[in-house]
């Protein structure tokens, strides 16, 4: 069998491998790749005949790893996706907000160019997204699924979002049988709701993610605690709101799971919290159908409290008529919303009416590229410019990474570890920055394992 990597070659966006047999090709992920700076444009072209997949398989929703479907779809694949259950629910959510951002932009770009034939036309439409949809066939875990007579998959959960998978393809050729994992993306242990990361069968080759490859998660205080500090600071001691951008699906659910325990149990006095998303709304809906994947923890509140994303403290803002209201809210507050990097979205609302407020605290609790809104902030810009204006920045602004989603390094050895160095042939490194994957592969090497870093296109006979 064949392995060539097509997406997230030495970069973090745009997981897309494919897996040729003698005879079944099978595209692992297809994301769209956000490094191209026109990625809208770029990413209608494949470097394959679309028509020539046989299958694709998703190990998650994040738009990173599925938002190019529906562009396979429109261009000719026939095949069916297999993916687990809340993988194919919130990955409909995804892929339809995904039409929604395209319109936008384009309206956006059309604005005072009326007559112009040169804008181009969005990737996918909602039709698309449908057509996608009707191709997902769903397989839970731990379950195997026979695929054809020489090629079984089964998915294995590790954590970072609802219905995340490592999937793992058992392939007879000739008489003899391979087996080949890709990780998708690794979560990390004691993660608010979420299931820890299991094991990965050994396997005679494994595709992982780098993402955090070098970087260390913060260890020194746990979430509740800096949740607890930094909503005494703002909206306790002072009458201020704490601004928390924050990414519609996974992240917020998270959040909202942590500030149910804190409030539950008295730590704080209570706080007005306002969840501006729809997206957000409509995502945790997903997460109370599929209840019995949480984690135990999340389970165990379930039954003696309740809804863990439902209280009283909690309002969950549906309309643009609300989301203005909240502006007009002067009682201290938490306002969660998206998009957690400001780049677009209602945040850049309560952003325009809060920057300037000596009072307010905007929390950042995952990563921000670079050149986005949110990394001006971090970096300490003393201006932004937001709506045509120039506001001064006087919002007290603050960082944590311990609701990443993503293993660190540590994660990232211990799950290679599991592996047999004698079964395990090869270890391919995709899905983070050259540096990343630089500082993964010194520890997986000096841990005895052969570690390639492949680039974009290149080729490996398995």
């Amino acid at each position: 069998m064949k392995l060539t990597v097509w997406g997230a070659a030495q970069q973090v966006t745009g997981s897309m491998h494919l897996l040729q047999t003698t005879d079944y090709t099978i595209l692992v992920d297809c994301g769209l790749d956000y490094e191209k700076g026109t990625y809208q444009e770029e990413n209608q072209y494949f470097p394959f005949d679309p028509s020539s997949i046989d299958l694709v398989i998703l190990t998650h929703a994040h738009i990173d790893h599925s938002g190019n479907l529906p562009t396979l779809v429109r261009m000719g694949f026939e095949g069916q996706i297999l993916c687990t259950p809340p993988t194919a629910d919130l990955c409909e959510l995804l892929l339809l907000d995904s039409v929604n951002i395209f319109i936008s932009k384009q309206n956006k770009r059309s604005k005072g160019r009326r007559g112009s034939h040169s804008e181009p036309k969005p990737l996918y439409l909602q039709k698309h997204v449908m057509d996608t949809m009707d191709r997902m066939v769903t397989v839970g875990f731990h379950k195997d699924f026979q695929v054809t007579d020489h090629i079984k998959l089964q998915f294995i959960p590790v954590g970072h979002l609802l219905g995340a998978a490592a999937v793992v393809l058992t392939i007879t050729e000739n008489g003899t049988q391979k087996k080949i994992a890709f990780t998708g993306d690794i979560g990390r242990s004691n993660y608010p709701v979420l299931r820890d990361p299991e094991p990965i069968p050994h396997v005679d080759y494994l595709v992982s993610e780098s993402t955090y490859g070098g970087r260390f998660h913060t260890t020194e205080t746990t979430l509740q605690e800096k949740l607890i500090e930094t909503i005494n600071e703002t909206c306790i001691k002072f009458p201020g709101r704490l601004i928390i951008p924050a990414f519609s699906i996974g992240r917020t659910q998270a959040l909202v799971y942590s500030l149910n325990k804190i409030f539950s149990k008295g730590l704080l006095p209570p706080v007005k919290i306002f969840v501006d998303s729809p997206l957000a709304s409509f995502a945790t809906d997903i997460y109370r159908k599929h209840h019995d994947l949480l984690n135990e923890e999340s389970q165990e509140f379930y039954r003696s409290q309740g809804d863990q994303f439902e209280f009283e403290e909690l309002t969950y803002v549906h309309d643009k008529k609300e989301s203005l209201s909240v502006s007009n809210y002067h009682e201290p507050c938490i306002i969660i919303s998206s998009a957690g990097m400001l780049e677009g979205g209602r945040i850049q609302d309560h952003l325009y009416y809060n920057i300037q407020n000596y009072y307010c605290t905007i929390l950042f609790i995952g990563y921000c590229a670079k050149g986005t809104l949110g990394d001006r902030l971090l970096r300490g810009d003393p201006i932004i410019r937001l709506r045509n204006r120039d506001l001064m920045v006087y919002a007290t602004i603050k960082q944590t990474d311990l609701l990443s989603g993503h293993g660190d390094h540590k994660d990232l050895v211990e799950m290679v570890s599991h592996q047999n160095p004698g079964q395990l042939k090869s270890v391919f490194l995709v899905h983070g920055e050259s540096s990343r994957m630089k500082s993964l592969d010194k520890s997986l090497s000096e841990a005895g394992y052969e570690v390639i870093i492949p680039e974009k296109g290149e080729s490996y006979e398995l």
